[in-house]
Parts: structure tokens; C-alpha cells; sequence
């Protein structure tokens, strides 16, 4: 129910096959984000429609409203936001730790202020844990401790240290959860788990490695979290939240040979076009970003030529698509002039045509390196992919 198969590579980029409950996914993979069990202004059907395999959806914001009780109730996540493909929820950790000035941290947990009605709450490893065993997402991702980035050696310590203590608990309540051994939440909750409330689906819990930008720091939680236990992948995290790329992409170039060639690996928060290619340059598998739907509702377009934005004057009577190779409805529909006199009447359709093409260019984009790398010439593709995307336009 759950295995990775890597089918092709060209020097540390690889093409790979990941099976999971709800369906296969092919690797290099962009997930689109669906913070609140909804990728904005995107339908099912549009995802769909893009091609979109795999999609995020956010721990915290489900938990916080309208919760993970009421997401059970109306038939788990999927069932939920209509969407029958494989899901993967964070554990909330990133939200939990941005909230700068609203959260205390203890090594039991979090305690934070929701953003919605600014109640008081609790977040642990075990309820982590426990939201998205209830919400019934096909991969489920550790509680963890995200330091900023650009952090010294001891606070990326620190936030390693913790995270790997976390994951021991995690994975314990996730062991008693598919074994169906659990008997009340951990939040004192009345409520029980029971064989009854178990997902249809069987879910599978992935480890998240922390360690800033010092390499030490990721080969040591590497080899630590490799000894805790047999995963069935790996997540890379606290990158980019504001270290410069270069930093990232050293990062990473050290920590590739390290890892276990039999697990996906999962590098978390990236999306811009130029980082993908970087990143599946040095052997990594899924990738997820709001950049694509936040950047479009901004006016900004993702093209082979670099982005274009759409509200510059230069657009006001361009016949031509965003790009004329892309499939998208978009780009098979519309001009750049009517886009551009969508964005300046504040027209919403502006939003959700600039939204889809920016997540199909983003799916497309890994498909082309699927293909590169079956051709056995991915080096020679990223650099002309390069050199077209960053010239002046």
C-alpha cells in the first residue's frame, strides 16, 4: 500500500514511482497547497484537470477551524474537499512556530493563540498526530520544530534536538493509532479513537529532518532518525524560510549522497520554478509552495521566459497567451490584454485563470524533468531550461 520505486536517474536526479492508498504518484511531483482543505480559487475539477496527483493540505488551519472533528463527521478530509487523489497534511509545526509572539514553547508542546477567535490552545506530538490520523490523510507528517532561518548553531540545535524527541512520540501514538490501541485523545478530550473511526485507508507517518543550514546538524538528525525506525520516506525542512538560496542549495547538495536512495524524499515549503530544478538537480522527489496561487492572485504568471506580470502596460493589447505551449485553459482561452484588463477591474477570474496556470506550469514543469531524465540528459536540460528562464523579457 505504501512503496517508492525509483525508475530512472541522470546523475543525482531521478524519476521514481510512489504508491499510495488513494493512487500513484510519479516523481518529480509538485504539490499544490490546500491550507484549508481548498487550493484558492482551484477546484477538485481544476486540479484535476491540470494533472495534480498529490495535494498539502494544513494540520493547524483544519484543526483550528472548523476542526478535525467536524472534517470526521462529514466524512473524512478527502470526502471533505472532494478530492479522491492521494493527501498529505502537515503536522502543523511550521504555522504553529510563524506565529511569532502568539505561542510558548515547552517540551511537552505548543501552546498558541488561534488566529481565527484567539482562544488559548495546546498542540503535542501525540495531538499532531492524532488530527491527521482523524482527518485520514494518505501520509501524515511529524511534529516539529522549525527554527528560522539564517539560525546559529545552537538555536539549529536546539530545534533539531526537540524535533527528534517529538518524532519518538509521534510515531509511538501513530503505532498505537494503526494498531487501534488508542483509548482517548491526548488532550483530555472525551472522545475516543475506535476501530470504527480508523480511516478506511491506512495511513503512513513520514519523519522531518531539521538542522538549519549546518550541514553537521543534518548528517547527524539523518543517522539518528534513519536508527529510530523504518520510514516510508523522508522530509527535509527549515529551508527556505529565509536563508539566501545559496545557503539552501549547499545544503542540500551535502546532504543528497546521504540519503537512502529506497525512500522519496520530500523537500518542504519550495516551489519557485528556478528551486525545483535545483532541487531535483540534487536528488530530491516532492515538493510543495503556495508560490504558484499566491503569485498568481498577485498578477504574476510563471513562463518559460521567466515571469510576467500581467498588469504591466506593455500587456494592455497583447494578443498572445502566457505561453503558447502550455495546454491550460488559460493559455488555450484567453489573451495576455484580457488577462491584464481582468487584474486592473478586479475582475476575481483574473485570480483563478493566473492560479491554474501557474500550478499547471509548476506540474508541467516536473513532467519535463521526468522526461529529462529518462533521456539520461537532465544536466544538459536544466541548463538550457536556465538559460531560456532567467534571460531579460
Amino acid at each position: 500500500m505504501f512503496a517508492f520505486q525509483v525508475d530512472a536517474t541522470s546523475g543525482p536526479a531521478r524519476t521514481g514511482r510512489l504508491t499510495l492508498p488513494h493512487g500513484t504518484v510519479e516523481t518529480p511531483v509538485f504539490m499544490p497547497v490546500g491550507t484549508q482543505g481548498t487550493v484558492r480559487t482551484l477546484s477538485p475539477h481544476d486540479l484535476v484537470t491540470v494533472g495534480a496527483s498529490l495535494v498539502l493540505a494544513n494540520t493547524y488551519h483544519l484543526h483550528v477551524r472548523p476542526g478535525e472533528d467536524v472534517v470526521a463527521t462529514l466524512g473524512g478530509l478527502h470526502r471533505f474537499m472532494g478530492w479522491n487523489r492521494p493527501l498529505l497534511t502537515d503536522s502543523g509545526g511550521f504555522q504553529v512556530f510563524s506565529l511569532d509572539g502568539y505561542r510558548r514553547v515547552d517540551e511537552d508542546g505548543v501552546e498558541f493563540q488561534s488566529h481565527v477567535d484567539g482562544t488559548r490552545r495546546r498542540l503535542t506530538p501525540e495531538g499532531a498526530t492524532e488530527i491527521q490520523w482523524i482527518l485520514g490523510a494518505d501520509v501524515a507528517m511529524a511534529f516539529d520544530h522549525v527554527a528560522a532561518g539564517g539560525a546559529d548553531e545552537p538555536t539549529a540545535r536546539d530545534a533539531l534536538e526537540r524535533t527528534l524527541r517529538w518524532l519518538d512520540r509521534c510515531a509511538r501514538r501513530h503505532r498505537e493509532l494503526s494498531d487501534s490501541r488508542m483509548v482517548g485523545l491526548s488532550d483530555g478530550k472525551a472522545q475516543t479513537v475506535r476501530r470504527s473511526d480508523d480511516p478506511t485507508i491506512r495511513q503512513t507517518l513520514w519523519p522531518i529532518l531539521q538542522g538549519g543550514t549546518h550541514q553537521v546538524l543534518r548528517a547527524e538528525g539523518l543517522r539518528r532518525i534513519l536508527e529510530m525506525g523504518s520510514w516510508t520516506g523522508l522530509a527535509i525542512g527549515g529551508l527556505s524560510v529565509g536563508e539566501p538560496k545559496t545557503a539552501m542549495y549547499e545544503t542540500l547538495e551535502a546532504l543528497a549522497p546521504r540519503l537512502p536512495t529506497a525512500l522519496p524524499r520530500y523537500l518542504m515549503g519550495v516551489g519557485f520554478p528556478e528551486d525545483l530544478v535545483a532541487a531535483v538537480e540534487r536528488g530530491l522527489d516532492l515538493f510543495d509552495c503556495v508560490a504558484p496561487t499566491r503569485n498568481g492572485r498577485n498578477g504574476t504568471a510563471f513562463t518559460p521566459d521567466g515571469p510576467v506580470h500581467i498588469r504591466n502596460a506593455a500587456h494592455r493589447e497583447d494578443p498572445r497567451p502566457l505561453d503558447p505551449d502550455c495546454d491550460c485553459e488559460t493559455c488555450t482561452t484567453f489573451s495576455r490584454g484580457y488577462l491584464r484588463h481582468l487584474f486592473m477591474a478586479e475582475e476575481l477570474l483574473g485570480l483563478r485563470l493566473l492560479s491554474l496556470h501557474n500550478v499547471r506550469y509548476l506540474i508541467r514543469l516536473a513532467a519535463q524533468m521526468q522526461a529529462a531524465i529518462r533521456a539520461g540528459d537532465f544536466s544538459r536540460w536544466a541548463a538550457a531550461w536556465r538559460r531560456r528562464y532567467t534571460q531579460a523579457g
